[in-house]
């Protein structure tokens, strides 16, 4: 069991960490010691691996080599890739890249720090021919929160009309939480605004690339914006890691889906470029999110009782997770088993 990010003792909830294959001591680390290539490069043999880093024991030789070869390989195409600044015409390193890990997933990958560094170089989402084949028959283009501009960049040399925006583009002096790099798009990206650009492009069809869930702003509000007739979006369907929840609300009742292409995508995710187009009548949104206890109107998206019953009738016991509060009454406390119960009664995140 993981409580705040670590694992916790069967028997009192205290965090653990691994010594060995299947062993813990109590501790405090949040995760386990990370692989990375220059920790395998100090590896000479396979029971040195396994000495090295014990929560990962269970890896055989043959495994352990492969991962180590495939790592290898992977961080040379990245240093050779991350030294260029742009495209050519029928090249995809995100794709080569990301094919490297997936095409054989390994505990030395550690995918999701490598999905973490990918995108930060590249875009949140994997473009294929497929997909960029699609673009271009829908084009000219803007991309909002084009991030590194990778996907425009990509449509550009093919020859395609596409432009990018982003409120913070890369590189240019202003932090882009999404794309740490201090390096420069792949193409040229306009600082605007969405809802700024989707409203000035009319006449282009509108692209959101991977837009956060949590963010109206950045994928209802630029659509609620734009007068033009075809949204792509670059994500997930319904209310996924992509766009808000007004934003897929929106997409049901006013958009219909005329296209849709499945995208090389990281473990448990589903990503898919789906082109919509503009119904003939708009409906209003009718749907309101209510409080389940006391029925008042809450926030969009909101899950659990609205804030006033929570003060009125609290919980036995509440913790914070992102935006959300998840409430425990007592018999659920009852029945949880007693490290578990223990964990999150020390929670740093514990409301009450």
């Amino acid at each position: 069991m993981v409580v705040d990010g670590h694992a916790i003792c069967a028997v009192c909830g205290s965090a653990v960490e691994p010594v060995a294959a299947d062993r813990w001591r109590h501790g405090h680390s949040k995760s386990p010691q990370r692989i990375t290539l220059a920790s395998l490069r100090r590896v000479s043999s396979h029971e040195e691996f396994k000495a090295r880093f014990p929560w990962a024991a269970t890896l055989s030789e043959d495994d352990w080599r492969e991962g180590a070869r495939r790592l290898e390989q992977y961080h040379a195409g990245l240093s050779a890739v991350s030294r260029r600044r742009s495209l050519r015409a029928g090249e995809n390193p995100y794709l080569d890249l990301a094919t490297v890990l997936v095409a054989s997933p390994s505990p030395l990958l550690d995918l999701g720090e490598r999905r973490r560094e990918l995108a930060s170089l590249f875009s949140w989402a994997i473009p294929n021919e497929q997909a960029l084949d699609v673009l271009a028959k829908y084009a000219p283009l803007v991309e909002c929160g084009a991030g590194m501009g990778y996907w425009t960049a990509l449509l550009r040399a093919r020859g395609v009309d596409a432009i990018g925006y982003d409120l913070a583009p890369p590189g240019a002096g202003k932090k882009n939480r999404y794309h740490k790099r201090s390096r420069k798009p792949w193409t040229q990206i306009r600082r605007a605004t969405a809802v700024a650009a989707a409203r000035k492009h009319r006449q282009r069809a509108l692209v959101l690339c991977w837009p956060p869930f949590d963010d109206d702003a950045a994928s209802y509000a630029p659509l609620r914006a734009y007068r033009g007739d075809v949204v792509i979006h670059i994500g997930e369907r319904d209310e996924g890691a992509t766009g808000s929840v007004r934003f897929h609300r929106e997409l049901r009742l006013n958009w219909t889906l005329a296209a849709e292409v499945d995208l090389p995508h990281w473990p448990r995710l589903r990503d898919r470029l789906m082109v919509y187009r503009r119904n003939a009548q708009r409906r209003p949104h009718l749907e309101r999110d209510r409080c389940f206890e006391c029925k008042r109107f809450v926030r969009t998206g909101a899950i659990g009782r609205c804030d006033w019953c929570f003060e009125q009738r609290p919980t036995a016991l509440a913790l914070r997770v992102g935006r959300h509060r998840v409430e425990y009454p007592q018999e659920m406390l009852d029945a949880m088993p007693p490290a578990l119960r223990k964990a999150f009664e020390r929670s740093p995140n514990r409301i009450r």
